[in-house]
């Protein structure tokens, strides 16, 4: 039996247990949502399914997540490296989008973010969570730096050809692109992307 000398000095290591099992618990709940919806589609995932591929209980879920919908809008928001791209010197900025779309194709299935979307964008469910994710991951960010009229139309279309290949994707898959040399590839999204955000249209010769 402890005495209460020793009761106060395995106090504060208790504790500290708890927060370190709710960390390390919230983390595994994250990543098995991230798998599984990238696998199977916001429809066909049950919190009861993330529960299970994380060695954890449904409870546990709504009480660090709130909700299913919730849980999906923080393992997009933890997944997406957008922001970072967007960020830097806007001369800079269309190649940084191309840059990021190449490496994107050749990620392949290793990127769970391109099949979340593309498996889970017809659902009213979480609709005002990817409609959030875009705008603040990617519209809104591009919106601020351009400069001259249409700032936001321009940022809307750039994230058009950025979010706009799930069909392609589909329908098609991306052996074309991956077989495409990367440099050229990137230089012609280049182009894309820096007359999408350019403040004027270029009279072709």
């Amino acid at each position: 039996m402890l005495t209460q000398a020793d009761q106060e000095q395995t106090g504060p290591i208790r504790a500290k247990r708890p927060k370190r099992d709710r960390e390390a618990t919230r983390r595994r709940l994250l990543e098995a949502a991230r798998d599984l919806f990238g696998e199977h589609g916001y429809d066909h995932v049950s919190v009861r399914m993330i529960a299970a591929a994380a060695g954890s209980n449904v409870a546990l879920v709504n009480r660090y997540f709130g909700s299913k919908a919730s849980l999906f809008g923080e393992v997009l928001a933890g997944e997406s490296v957008l922001e970072k791209v967007v960020q830097g010197d806007p001369a800079g900025l269309p190649r940084r989008l191309a840059e990021h779309v190449v490496r994107q194709v050749h990620r392949g299935p290793s990127s769970p973010v391109p099949r979340m979307l593309d498996r889970s964008i017809g659902n009213p469910e979480i609709l005002p969570i990817l409609q959030q994710h875009l705008e603040t991951m990617l519209v809104a960010p591009l919106t601020e730096q351009l400069t001259g009229p249409g700032a936001r139309a321009r940022a809307t279309l750039a994230a058009t050809i950025i979010m706009g290949g799930g069909p392609v994707r589909r329908l098609l898959g991306l052996d074309d692109l991956r077989t495409a040399d990367p440099a050229e590839l990137t230089e012609r999204l280049t182009v894309m992307f820096d007359a999408a955000l350019s403040p004027g249209v270029r009279e072709s010769k």
